[in-house]
């Protein structure tokens, strides 16, 4: 069973996929920022001590064990508000690196659902409580991949495109609306799961998209961005924000050290 969503309170935020790396960051620091977080994710005992550990540090946090891509579940969930200020769509991941030619389809169905459909359900759900609070951000955490191409990326490219465009057409329909619309594009962020999730718990092959990177983005970094791009001026919308390590070029231009 999910816990119970807190009643409708100013200056809520949402999180998704807060059970660990950058949602969980990004709760963390949005809790100290002032915001009473929702912390969402499918790990009831890692929100759960997530929510906790907020809550120790004398700020608000409540978990609520959600699958994203699951509508009626989502929906359900969203009757719990009134008005929210903040919808962070972070769920997401990849999974495989596989060439178009011999990749799952499976896996590309649910990269799909996951880093798309999920935050079309979140935002569709919450939509109302963001007007309705008469001050909402919504932020997409997309990815680089939804802004270029990469061999061996293609599921996950597809679906981070698909986020991007999401952003982006929302944005245009929802003008005139007390709504913003932010996109958050990292490239390389080193997280104790993104990489190992990808490639099915393989650690040999996780450990060497970071080989050599002197120093890859953190959850933390990503965390600080995201919670800036939020605490901005109610006027100002941060469209598009994309950053890299300095060692990264481009999605296919590292530097590596020896």
């Amino acid at each position: 069973m999910a816990t119970a969503a807190p009643p409708a309170a100013s200056r809520i935020a949402v999180v998704t996929g807060a059970s660990s790396g950058i949602g969980a960051a990004t709760a963390r620091q949005l809790a100290a920022a002032g915001y009473r977080v929702v912390l969402t994710a499918r790990r009831k005992d890692r929100i759960e001590a997530l929510a906790e550990e907020i809550t120790k540090a004398g700020h608000h946090a409540t978990a609520y064990t959600l699958d994203v891509t699951d509508r009626a579940a989502v929906d359900e969930f969203a009757t719990a508000f009134k008005t929210i200020g903040v919808l962070v769509n972070n769920a997401g991941g990849a999974l495989g690196a596989d060439p178009v030619a011999s990749s799952d389809p499976a896996d590309w169905r649910q990269m799909y659902e996951t880093n798309v459909i999920g935050t079309l359900n979140l935002t569709q759900a919450l939509l109302p409580k963001l007007i309705a609070s008469g001050d909402g951000t919504v932020v997409v955490v997309s990815s680089t991949a939804g802004h270029g191409t990469y061999e061996g990326g293609g599921g996950y490219v597809a679906a981070k495109h698909g986020a991007h465009v999401l952003a982006e057409t929302l944005r245009l329909e929802i003008v005139g609306q007390p709504v913003r619309v932010i996109e958050i594009a990292p490239g390389m962020v080193k997280t104790d799961e993104f990489a190992l999730t990808r490639f099915s718990g393989d650690k040999e092959k996780a450990e060497k998209v970071y080989q050599g990177v002197a120093e890859p983005l953190t959850a933390d970094d990503v965390a600080e961005t995201i919670t800036w791009a939020v605490t901005r001026p109610a006027h100002v919308n941060v469209d598009l924000l994309v950053l890299r390590p300095r060692a990264q070029a481009s999605n296919t231009k590292v530097h590596r050290e020896a």
